[in-house]
């Protein structure tokens, strides 16, 4: 049997694991189908590590959210997503967004130069043979339809799936900022706080004030969002654009495929209540029109995309709408008129299989032992979740390999409550009631976490879980 440890797929959870195996002396071959102009109908190149959606991890505060709680943690484990998503990072209030190419970049940088591991170009159709030894899928939410279809025969079932949507990504040069202007919700700012909103909405202010304002109005200093706003006739006329907008054609296998509720298409979430959007991605709520001192009634909010800050994407926009709807429809939004789009919408299905029945409580496949099965793929849903499986699986592996005893992290941490959610039941998943055995793909959140053992008071609770996760997480490393 080989010593070699064999990856499937270079996305974010297999660069993670060939990263910490090879941190501990293991030689990696990661296996990538993507290369040349041979892409997935979502990616756009064939980098490793790229996003393919949002170019956010979402929540940076480790006190404060569970996401951030996972940041903290994989940082302490010495992960290569986290350092590289670091270190570019673009503004985004509280979140940890980044440049996206000179993400990609970074990350493939660091796995070609480390000198324990080896990329090859090709498509693997198949479960990794035994003789290939310890090995890891991670091919994510685009895994090739050969082995997708030897993962659901291994499964013993048929895979559950969902469908992904992309959002567009526009100009910041093509936005009207007579229209639009910059502003975090209640002035959340990564960047340190300005004067800004304290002049936005006075309409008695003084001639100073108001010059002010206007001068500042395009003033990236005033807040991590564009702001895009709209009037109540103006909502309501673009919620039935986007319901009578043309939409992809789906083919007959994909008809009951169901959505991920976390990440919707905004046409999906217009046709469940014409006022959705007004309470969801496009909230009116913490911001104030420098324009106008009317209230909006809703807002569409756009992130930056790049580190240049030449791109932005139209947060919560995920989409479905044929290429030339999302141009007609988007360019109603006022400031977007004239909006240039570097990347317009997309939509893509994802697979998973139902893990508490399939793999066991070390993300082995319980009928191919010598397979780890990280990502998407095994029942995490978002970006930093995938890696930090990918980062499990890698450090499973090396220790596997090098005869050592597998040590998962504590429940209590947010990688082991993670772990916890798609491998629970794995020992007595027929006796367990029917209610019992739905299971989804699921974000990190403080739902999956054991109860606190002391009684705390609500508004400390998550710096509660927050700050016991870290303590059983360096208890942990320092066990190694």
């Amino acid at each position: 049997m080989s010593k070699s440890l064999h990856i499937i797929g270079g996305g974010l959870a297999g660069c993670e694991a060939a990263w910490q195996a090879a941190e501990k002396n293991i030689n990696v071959v990661i296996h990538e189908m993507r290369h040349g102009s041979s892409l997935t109908p979502a990616h756009q190149t064939d980098m490793l590590a790229e996003l393919v959606c949002s170019n956010s991890f979402r929540d940076n505060n480790y006190l404060r959210s569970a996401i951030g709680c996972l940041h903290e943690e994989m940082r302490r484990c010495s992960s290569l997503i986290l350092s590289c998503a670091d270190a570019h990072s673009v503004p985004a209030g509280g979140a940890l967004a980044m440049d996206r190419e000179a993400f990609s970049n970074a990350v493939q940088k660091a796995i070609y130069d480390h000198p324990n591991i080896t990329v090859v170009r090709e498509e693997v159709s198949q479960i990794p043979p035994e003789e290939w030894g310890i090995s890891i899928i991670a091919t994510g939410p685009l895994t090739s339809s050969k082995l997708s279809q030897a993962i659901m025969e291994i499964s013993g079932q048929e895979h559950l799936a969902f469908f992904d949507a992309i959002a567009p990504i526009v100009h910041k040069d093509s936005i009207d900022f007579s229209k639009a202007w910059y502003q975090s919700r209640y002035d959340k700012n990564s960047s340190t706080t300005s004067s800004c909103g304290s002049t936005q909405g006075n309409s008695t202010g003084s001639m100073d004030s108001a010059q002010s304002l206007h001068d500042s109005q395009n003033d990236k200093s005033c807040g991590d969002y564009i702001n895009c706003p709209m009037d109540k006739e103006q909502y309501y006329t673009f919620v039935e654009a986007l319901i009578t907008g043309q939409h992809t054609e789906f083919k007959e296998w994909e008809k009951n495929t169901p959505y991920f509720d976390a990440c919707l298409p905004i046409e999906v979430m217009a046709e469940r209540g014409k006022d959705t959007l007004a309470y969801g991605p496009m909230k009116p709520v913490g911001l104030t029109n420098p324009h106008s001192s009317e209230k909006p009634f809703a807002v569409v909010q756009l992130r930056q995309d790049n580190q240049l800050g030449t791109l932005y994407n139209i947060v919560g926009f995920q989409t479905k709408l044929k290429y030339g709807e999302q141009e007609r429809i988007f360019r109603t939004i006022p400031g977007l008129e004239k909006a240039e789009f570097a990347r317009l919408g997309g939509i893509h299905r994802n697979t998973y299989v139902n893990s508490p029945k399939v793999l066991d409580e070390h993300l082995h496949f319980k009928k191919a032992p010598h397979v780890f099965l990280a990502g998407q793929v095994s029942g995490v849903e978002g970006y930093v979740e995938s890696a930090a499986m990918g980062l499990l699986t890698g450090r499973f592996a090396a220790d596997e390999i090098l005869g050592n005893t597998i040590s998962p992290p504590p429940h209590t941490t947010a990688i082991g409550a993670l772990m916890a959610h798609i491998t629970i039941g794995h020992k007595n998943y027929d006796q367990i009631g029917e209610e019992q055995k739905s299971f989804q793909p699921m974000n990190v959140n403080f739902g999956l976490f054991p109860p606190l053992e002391q009684r705390t008071k609500k508004k400390e609770r998550k710096e509660a879980y927050c700050r016991r996760a870290l303590d059983d997480i360096d208890k942990w490393l320092a066990m190694e």
